[in-house]
């Protein structure tokens, strides 16, 4: 099966700039650009990637709070809808029956075989990464594993700092997973495994800035969605990672903009789309 090749769009992906009062960039019209421009089956894989906002976004409302991250797929009348409506359709599959489960506790005919966690975060983020992982982009696949697994040990490392059990902060299963639960060693046993576990351990562990914390750790982040996608100059391999590298800089954009700044920076020199079009 060939992919699509976006030749023209990727292009136009340069011309995004940002002026010194962030004039001109805004996340979800370039989201919404994007996807006008794809075919059916690539607008579903932006919309999986942006399905983790609608995953932050229902448990807000089933929390009874107030916060909506734009970025999510659906509208807060449409979360309010899959709970009210019972119209879980509008989610991922596997998110879907989460929802379902937690929404429908008390019916009788609620499915007793159903295995889940008993929190109905933890629940909902391992449904998203099992959706991830049954998706046939492999941008998502490799996106899905890379991301609950640096959230995973980014909390097995607080959890550690705060004397709380692994165990109770890690989302879903398999051999890293196992590793953060038992490992007693400071890199949970996993420098051979995971190349980027050091950069996670000295952005939790080693800086004590909050801000350039979290800083080190997009840029964790920033870096693995490149790479992942290097060799996927036009097809939607490449459009999701940069869709990536755009939502981190917008979050920084609130964050501090100076940093927002530099990352779009460098998101713009990545790019060299218009030249590789005149070279086909």
């Amino acid at each position: 099966m060939f992919s699509t090749e976006y030749y023209y769009l990727v292009a136009g992906l340069r011309e995004w700039t940002l002026e010194s009062d962030t004039k001109g960039f805004d996340v979800r019209e370039i989201v919404d650009e994007i996807l006008a421009e794809l075919s059916k089956s690539d607008r579903e894989a932006v919309k999986l990637l942006y399905a983790y906002y609608d995953c932050e976004n229902v448990i807000a409302y089933h929390a009874k709070r107030e916060r909506h991250n734009a970025l999510g797929n659906l509208t807060r009348a449409e979360i309010e809808d899959i709970f009210t409506s019972r119209n879980y359709g509008l989610l991922p599959k596997s998110v879907a029956k989460v929802v379902r489960y937690f929404n429908e506790k008390d019916d009788e005919e609620q499915d007793e075989e159903m295995v889940i966690a008993d929190s109905f975060e933890r629940a909902l983020f391992e449904a998203y990464y099992n959706d991830l992982a049954e998706s046939k982009c492999s941008f998502l696949k490799a996106w899905g594993e890379f991301d609950r697994n640096l959230r995973n040990i980014a909390a097995a490392l607080a959890a550690r700092e705060s004397g709380r059990s692994v165990a109770d902060v890690v989302v879903g299963g398999g051999d890293v997973v196992e590793q953060l639960k038992h490992s007693s060693a400071a890199d949970f046993g996993l420098r051979g495994e995971l190349q980027y576990i050091d950069a996670v351990i000295a952005a939790v562990s080693d800086e004590k800035n909050i801000v350039e914390k979290e800083r080190k750790i997009d840029r964790v982040r920033e870096s693995y969605a490149w790479e992942i996608a290097v060799f996927d100059f036009f097809n939607i391999n490449f459009i999701l990672s940069y869709l990536v590298r755009v939502s981190i800089v917008a979050r920084w954009m609130l964050l501090s903009p100076e940093v927002g700044r530099e990352m779009l920076d460098r998101l713009m020199g990545d790019l060299d789309a218009k030249d590789l079009v005149k070279n086909k």
